[in-house]
């Protein structure tokens, strides 16, 4: 899955960098990727510019990707097809539900009758 936007980005990055090789994120080595090392490193320095209070991984960003998803409304099966999961309860673990969309959840309860309305239903079929 490739949005538009990070798309356009992709393509304006190649365009002002041309990497050389087959690789859009070249490591040193043109004919090999970027290891995940560097990676980790670049996240953690942009963490640290952005003074976000809590450890970021590249792992919790996976994490909060699936969690979004999810909160938006994609459907809980397509989930693990979008992460390369085999098995939902691996999917699961990636998934965390923010305490505002618990919040926000209308319980089933609420769609039952309130008793007046059972009762008066009773009362005019007598």
């Amino acid at each position: 899955m490739l949005s538009p936007v990070l798309l356009e980005s992709l393509r304006a990055y190649w365009r002002a960098t041309r990497p050389q090789g087959p690789f859009l994120f070249p490591g040193k080595d043109p004919a090999r990727p970027v290891c995940p090392e560097t990676v980790r490193k670049a996240l953690r320095r942009a963490v640290s510019q952005l003074a976000l209070p809590k450890r970021v991984t590249p792992h919790t960003l996976r994490h909060s990707f699936a969690t979004h998803w999810m909160e938006a409304g994609t459907a809980l099966p397509v989930i693990p097809s979008l992460l390369g999961h085999g098995s939902f309860r691996t999917t699961a673990r990636y998934t965390h539900v923010s305490t505002h969309a618990i919040a926000a959840t209308p319980s089933p309860l609420d769609r039952l009758p309130t008793v007046p309305t059972v009762l008066a239903h009773a009362a005019a079929s007598r």
